[in-house]
């Protein structure tokens, strides 16, 4: 079977950036199953899977802008501490939840002086041209519990209420 649209996909995958530095790797793990064209993975890769088959190894670029898209310096927010008052954890790489005019959206800690905090939306990997290793371990047909749910489910269900 080949890789189509709502289709299960199982598979291992390595991911370095243009310098092929090592980013995350699901080898020594276990494989990511995902539903195809759902828009869980970036646009690049899951591209590149479709009319995949089992067994198939491959390697994708993946421009930026398939990817996780360009850097914003706008993004980029330097706040007042008492803006943040009530928060614990206002240390380097901490993620928070910030309110935008495009609604919620994942900040970054990059930057913790005495009297200003600075954050970053950027996704961590914006910016950034990637390469991804592929393996593909097993295709299948998704379930119509899995594509009302979106998600892919265990052999048994997916342990939750929805």
């Amino acid at each position: 079977m080949k890789v189509a649209k709502n289709n299960v996909v199982v598979m291992h995958y390595a991911v370095s950036d243009s310098e092929g530095t090592l980013i995350d790797s699901s080898y020594e793990d276990k494989p990511m199953a995902i539903i195809q064209g759902t828009g869980y993975l970036i646009p690049g890769l899951d591209d590149a899977l479709v009319d995949r088959a089992v067994g198939d190894k491959f390697e994708v670029a993946v421009a930026c802008a398939d990817a996780y898209g360009e850097r914003h310096d706008d993004y980029v927010q330097t706040v007042p501490r008492e803006v943040l008052a009530g928060v614990e954890d206002l240390s380097l790489g901490t993620q928070l939840r910030a309110t935008t005019d495009d609604g919620e959206q994942t900040v970054i800690v990059i930057d913790v002086q005495d009297d200003v905090i600075t954050v970053d939306g950027n996704h961590p990997l914006s910016g950034l041209d990637l390469n991804f290793d592929v393996e593909i371990l097993e295709v299948r047909e998704a379930t119509e519990e899995e594509l009302s749910h979106g998600h892919v489910h265990a052999p048994g269900g997916c342990g939750h209420d929805h």
